[in-house]
């Protein structure tokens, strides 16, 4: 299936990897819908960051994924639903665990079933590495076992099943992509990368960081977002699900020097109310991501010092976005 031409939904496509997916298929060719969270004071959130000749070419509905009627309206009229609306604070998941239920849970199902009633070409669901829980083996494939570690984990493994079960009950042609941890401009600084950058960029010194043992396999936003577009292009995905991720593995702690070094200096340390519970806290993470390489033909780009570089400058360039003297969950 060629997404040019197409008119594509993309359920938090105002959010980090729905910005640049939406930015993406704008520049293929595609007619690119997006529903964006209702609130008292609308905003874009992050298509105000992407060039105003592509935002302007994309249709901005206003709704709730949790609200049955608004999902079924905006998936209307559309060819393919990339799903990528989520509450995805872990830390967060921990005081509010309903909500995340209802946005990771019954959104996912409201979605579903608006995809099945209007027929959707194909939709792509997105799932995340953090439902692997800590690593038993690595690199880790598709076949790695489930666990969920946190309340985020358990919603976004649930959804997983939700999307699984559509396809096998009713023959829904849905494919799951499941990002690594993702990273890159306009991410929210609650996130570990641009948390430390937007230290480093106030001066703070020391950074302050939770655990520094836990490793991860960072991916940068286009690279995601170009594995999304694989995925729903590739007929032979249906039915599957696919690992993103570059296969390389860093701790949080080497992590934070990297970032240190490229912002001229500095060091970190620990902080007791950043430290996860220790039976929740994921201690590995790497991808392997031989079946999107053989089966989307997708590999990733962008190394981590380089997308590194391009994130600080982002972040130098809009330091309004971030709130560095302050932990938020």
């Amino acid at each position: 299936m060629k997404l040019a031409g197409k008119r594509i939904l993309i359920t938090g496509g105002t959010g980090f990897i729905g910005s640049h997916l939406a930015e993406l298929l704008v520049e293929s060719g595609s007619h690119v819908r997006v529903l964006a969270n209702y609130k008292s004071m609308p905003s874009c959130g992050n298509l105000e960051h992407i060039d105003p000749s592509i935002r302007d070419e994309i249709e901005i509905v206003w709704g709730d994924v949790t609200d049955r009627d608004s999902v079924m309206n905006v998936v209307e009229g559309t060819s393919v639903v990339f799903h990528l609306s989520a509450l995805i604070g872990i830390p967060y998941s921990y005081i509010a665990p309903l909500s995340y239920v209802q946005t990771n849970i019954v959104g996912t199902l409201n979605v579903l079933q608006a995809c099945r009633s209007l027929d959707v070409e194909r939709m792509v669901h997105t799932s995340t590495s953090e439902t692997f829980g800590s690593a038993q083996y690595t690199p880790m494939d598709e076949k790695h076992p489930l666990v969920g570690q946190s309340p985020y984990s358990a919603t976004k493994l649930g959804a997983d099943k939700l999307a699984e079960s559509f396809a096998c009950s009713f023959e829904m042609p849905i494919v799951t992509v499941r990002p690594f941890n993702v990273f890159g401009p306009r991410q929210s600084d609650r996130a570990i990368i641009p948390t430390i950058i937007a230290q480093r960029i106030a001066g703070k010194d020391p950074v302050r960081i939770g655990d520094p043992s836990p490793r991860r396999d960072f991916t940068f936003v286009t690279d995601t977002a170009r594995g999304f577009i694989a995925a729903a292009q590739c007929d032979a995905a249906i039915g599957q699900t696919f690992n993103i991720g570059n296969g390389k593995s860093i701790s949080i702690g080497e992590l934070a020097e990297a970032i240190c070094e490229l912002t001229g200096g500095g060091s970190y340390a620990s902080e007791s109310q950043r430290i996860r519970p220790e039976k929740s806290e994921v201690n590995e993470l790497r991808c392997d991501s031989t079946l999107a390489r053989t089966i989307l033909g997708w590999s990733p780009q962008v190394s981590l010092t380089e997308g590194l570089t391009e994130t600080i400058e982002f972040m130098r360039e809009h330091t309004e976005m971030f709130a560095p003297l302050e932990y938020r969950v």
